[in-house]
């Protein structure tokens, strides 16, 4: 059977933007962003890509023409082939009929609930209907697609089972938590026998989304929101935790079987007005750092309680040992730890598509049928596309005036020169194989430094990244030297870069490169199976320098998506500080003009 997942609307940026604001800084507050496609075949992944790798368009919403056509392409399959098309949003008239109770019975005023209803009736005939998806698959593809064969999937469904697919389909019990879906915003429950229940007593209502709210203090702190939360996280770290939080006395109301109620208003002037209020701020502090980090601290722990609210609930009502946790809220490292160790759940598995992307993958899984993988199967997110030495070749000599490049003989000859350049302080672009899926640089298209040099992040983040001076960046190590170096807890791995560690106190003037201000690392665990190239390199670098790991960061500038093809690399390494580029078996570098150095 072949399923094709894929996530992302012609209409979206449009039609949120003209009907709700979404647009400047407020650009990502929309349905069926970070676009993407999946390819399932006989029950296995082997295609996944999301939009903006291709289009160069961050975190689009767009409807994902580029990446569906690389995903059939690249496994030889024409639309007339697939099976099933699975699309991970289901606005039934049912889903419908509760949007429009919901306006009906807010606390607005007569015209405001005309103007709600006409806005999102707008919405839905022409882009969240059935009619209307199934309408945009077809102008998109040229496709006449049978609408039988049109699959609507819930939105938390497919993180549920993006998730289940990657962590092996057993049992686990799970929670889902994102900025919303299509009228919820959190569930929890179990899968057990491949069959999931939803604890419904424990869902959380849209208009009390925690990721909303948190998106709220990002945009109220200057950042973007549902883009730069993570900036949010890290800035927490530069203060204590709060010895007391106004949020959870002002804001949220934790309810005993393990929901919540978050109280911030919609409109904009009215939320900065509250918060103002809450934290003594205004338009001045809230430019300061040290007011940043304070509100940052609140919200981070705002996130943390109500995590941990969740999971008692969780706990109480599941005797399975292992967790899930999809969504948005999944991005939250920090959070992630915190919730795994002060629980009972032995383990706990975030995926490498836990955010929006995923849910292509999801809903494709879903579709045809979640599987129970072998034991010895590899889950891998190298999923996208790979390019052939020709490929590269010809990229490079479209750059011969800019750039020259030596070829190695072998991958243990690249990765012993790699080495050997990143035991000084070199910056290398790292462009090997297929591209990884999901938000983190897993080691496919990566920037690479040595962690045991103290101002290798500044030189980064300054001469590199082009981003703000607090940002850390994460430590990518061999899963068997992990517990060396950090305090791994009750994870054996993190192989995608979701739960936060503290490096071992021995370890820390070792790589202050890839310790965060509080001591903690975002650690990348890398073993044979999963990513052979990059291990060999982790090894021959720890062999030349003593240094256990290496710092790796994306491979892009702030505002651009992670490069994907040669050129993307090349453009990307000639427009920043980067010393050195690594792509396939070719070492590259910079050409100076006359009388440079």
């Amino acid at each position: 059977m072949i399923v094709l997942g894929y996530n992302g609307f012609t209409r979206g940026a449009e039609l949120f933007g003209r009907l709700y604001g979404a647009t400047g800084i407020d650009r990502n507050l929309l349905v069926g962003h970070d676009a993407a496609a999946a390819l399932v075949i006989d029950g296995e992944v082997v295609a996944a890509v999301e939009e903006e790798r291709l289009s160069r368009v961050k975190k689009t919403a767009d409807f994902p023409e580029q990446a569906i056509r690389w995903c059939l392409d690249s496994a030889g399959v024409g639309l007339d082939e697939v099976d099933m098309v699975a699309f991970p949003w289901r606005f039934s008239p049912t889903v419908a009929e509760q949007m429009i109770a919901q306006i009906c019975g807010a606390d607005l005023s007569v015209a405001a609930k005309f103007d709600s209803l006409r806005r999102t009736g707008e919405l839905y005939t022409d882009m969240l209907s059935r009619e209307a998806v199934h309408g945009d698959f077809v102008r998109r593809t040229g496709h006449e697609l049978d609408p039988n064969k049109l699959a609507l999937v819930p939105h938390h469904l497919a993180h549920l089972m993006c998730g289940a697919y990657l962590a092996g389909g057993g049992d686990a019990a799970f929670l889902v938590s994102d900025g919303r879906a299509e009228t919820l915003s959190a569930v929890m429950g179990e899968l057990r026998d491949g069959v999931v229940r939803v604890f419904d007593d424990s869902s959380v209502e849209m208009t009390s989304s925690l990721g909303v709210a948190y998106g709220r203090i990002t945009r109220y702190l200057g950042f973007v929101p549902n883009n730069d939360e993570y900036k949010v996280m890290g800035l927490a770290a530069y203060g204590p935790p709060p010895l007391h939080n106004p949020l959870l006395d002002r804001v949220v109301r934790l309810h005993e079987n393990g929901s919540y109620t978050i109280s911030v208003p919609r409109d904009r002037q009215a939320y900065y007005a509250l918060f103002d209020e809450i934290f003594d701020g205004d338009s001045v502090k809230r430019e300061e750092f040290d007011f940043r980090v304070k509100v940052a601290g609140l919200a981070q722990h705002m996130v943390e309680a109500i995590t941990a609210h969740q999971l008692r609930a969780l706990t109480a009502a599941s005797s399975l040992d292992t967790l899930l946790f999809e969504g948005g809220l999944a991005l939250n490292c920090v959070a992630n730890s915190k919730m795994l160790e002060r629980s009972s759940f032995t383990g706990m598995e975030v995926s490498f598509g836990a955010s929006d992307p995923g849910v292509a993958i999801g809903a494709a899984v879903y579709t045809a049928g979640l599987r129970n993988r072998p034991a010895d199967a590899v889950t891998t997110p190298y999923l996208g596309p790979a390019f052939d030495e020709q490929q590269v070749l010809d990229a490079l000599a479209a750059y011969t005036d800019r750039v020259e490049w030596r070829e190695e003989a072998d991958v243990a000859a690249v990765t012993e020169r790699t080495a050997e350049l990143l035991a000084d302080k070199n910056v290398v672009g790292w462009f090997q194989g297929r591209t990884e899926f999901g938000p983190r640089a897993l080691g496919s298209r990566s920037i690479l430094a040595n962690p045991a040099f103290p101002d290798i992040k500044d030189i980064i983040n300054v001469r590199v990244k082009h981003r703000e001076p607090f940002r850390p960046f994460a430590p990518v190590v061999l899963a068997s030297e992990a517990p060396r170096v950090f305090e791994m807890g009750k994870k054996k791995a993190s192989p995608y870069m979701t739960f936060v560690f503290p490096v071992r106190e021995e370890y820390q003037e070792r790589i202050p490169g890839a310790c965060h201000v509080d001591g903690t690392a975002r650690v990348q665990t890398v073993d044979e199976r999963q990513n052979p190239v990059l291990a060999g390199l982790l090894r021959a670098f720890t062999a030349r320098t003593d240094v256990p790991c290496l710092l790796n960061t994306s491979f892009n500038v702030a505002g651009e998506p992670i490069v994907c093809s040669p050129r993307d690399a090349l453009e990307c390494f000639l427009a920043t500080e980067i010393d050195f580029l690594v792509i396939d078996r070719f070492v590259v570098t910079k050409k100076h003009p006359a009388g440079g150095r």
